[in-house]
């Protein structure tokens, strides 16, 4: 067989074209979209769930010559639109595309970013686009297209469009587009304190998650309860993170427990092993750093600090959680099957709530500086930074504007995920 005959051996012959009746309810949506090419009328996709799924009868590829016996032609537009008002059973004449159909893997996303197809130029058709906040889980039940996917919400619904990972990416990114998104043709039917020493972060794990620093759907799968192995605080300077694991600690032993860092430097006079520091010789540190066995560390006034990850497994294997006043960027490693993280964000209030709550905690003796106007704003500055940069790692967000109240919180948070079923990110699970 030459080329020549290959290639016709991937068209189907004339006498494949057949006739397919459809049954249309006057105001339902058909689920279906639609592109010209060549002056065929193409069914573009269909959408997971809608009529014509639910028919069977059509597949994405195939060419729609008739429309209750009056040819496409030259204007495939008029023939939507007698398409789109009709009613009963309407006769298709279609040229089939023969495409393989397989169904479809069980994949869910979480979202981290708010969509509204109402707003989106790109889209094909603003009808048939699925809105969705941050932090909803979508089943996706088709990834064909290259830049619009097929999903719907887990807790029911019609299935709609979003957009793909690699679109939102480009336009994110302000990358210009090197395809055509929207192509004229395209056709639609609609659709329903103290100084602190400077810690460096250090990994060598954190190479998938540096890949994609703009982190817009993360797959995750639904598990039975459990207990979270870390908890880990998050939140700008000022905002309480140390009176807040300092409360856990304080009420609840039994419950939580937490690190204790390691330095090169020689004990003070009076100063107890393993009560405010371990203490090891600086050799002995660099080679555990060298070897990765630090989660983060850095060096103050001649002499190196660190957390070792060892410290945290054993917390955890004395059967408490681990309580973690981390570097946002550890958030990359400890966000693993190792350490299943509940990760708290503590966020600034705004600029006046803030300066009133120090003020009272100075007048309360609970702290003993009053930070000056230049300072609290450095500190709602730094919350929107890190909400901006990590609140996709942020399973709870609370703005701490009283100590007791976010204590209860963070407490209830996490008897409920210990107590519920779970969605987690996929790779904890496989």
């Amino acid at each position: 067989m030459n080329l020549n005959s290959q290639m016709n051996s991937l068209h189907p012959p004339p006498d494949a074209i057949r006739m397919v009746g459809i049954r249309i309810v006057a105001g339902e949506h058909l689920g279906i979209t639609f592109k010209v090419e060549g002056g065929e009328l193409v069914i573009a996709r269909i959408l997971h769930g809608g009529m014509i799924d639910q028919q069977g009868l059509l597949h994405v590829g195939d060419i729609i010559k008739e429309v209750n016996g009056r040819e496409v032609g030259r204007d495939p537009r008029v023939l939507l639109e007698e398409l789109q008002a009709a009613s009963g059973i309407v006769v298709l004449k279609i040229l089939p595309s023969y495409h393989e159909t397989f169904p479809p893997r069980q994949v869910f996303f979480k979202c981290h970013y708010d969509y509204d197809p109402a707003n989106d130029n790109l889209i094909p058709c603003k009808e048939a686009g699925l809105r969705f906040e941050t932090g909803d889980i979508l089943q996706i039940v088709n990834q064909d297209d290259v830049n619009w996917w097929q999903a719907r919400h887990v807790e029911g619904g019609s299935t709609g469009l979003i957009p793909s990972q690699m679109l939102e990416e480009k336009r994110k990114a302000f990358v210009k587009r090197d395809v055509e998104l929207t192509p004229a043709g395209n056709l639609c039917t609609g659709v329903g304190g103290k100084k602190k020493k400077k810690m460096m972060y250090v990994t060598t794990k954190n190479a998938e998650f540096d890949r994609h620093e703009i982190l817009l759907y993360e797959e995750v799968a639904k598990v039975p309860p459990f207990k979270r192995k870390t908890l880990i605080l998050i939140g700008p300077q000022g905002v309480g993170r140390r009176r807040l694991k300092a409360k856990l600690l304080l009420r609840d032993p039994q419950i939580f427990g937490t690190t204790i860092p390691y330095t090169s430097r020689k004990p003070k006079k009076g100063e107890r092993e393993n009560h405010m520091y371990a203490f090891t010789s600086r050799s002995k540190m660099e080679a555990d750093i060298k070897n990765g066995r630090y989660l983060e560390y850095g060096e103050y006034e001649g002499n190196l600090y660190g957390l070792k990850m060892d410290s945290i497994h054993e917390v955890v294997e004395a059967g408490r959680i681990c309580i973690l006043d981390a570097n946002p960027q550890s958030l990359k490693v400890l966000r693993t099957s190792e350490f299943l993280p509940y990760v708290v964000f503590l966020q600034s209030p705004d600029f006046e709530v803030l300066k009133a709550l120090n003020c009272s905690a100075v007048e309360a003796g609970v702290v003993t500086k009053t930070l000056t106007d230049e300072e609290l704003q450095r500190t709602c500055d730094e919350s929107d930074r890190l909400k901006t940069a990590f609140g996709h790692y942020f399973d709870l967000t609370i703005i701490n504007e009283n100590l007791d109240e976010t204590y209860r919180t963070v407490k209830a948070a996490l008897e409920t995920v210990s107590k519920n079923p779970q969605w987690v990110p996929v790779t904890w699970v496989f």
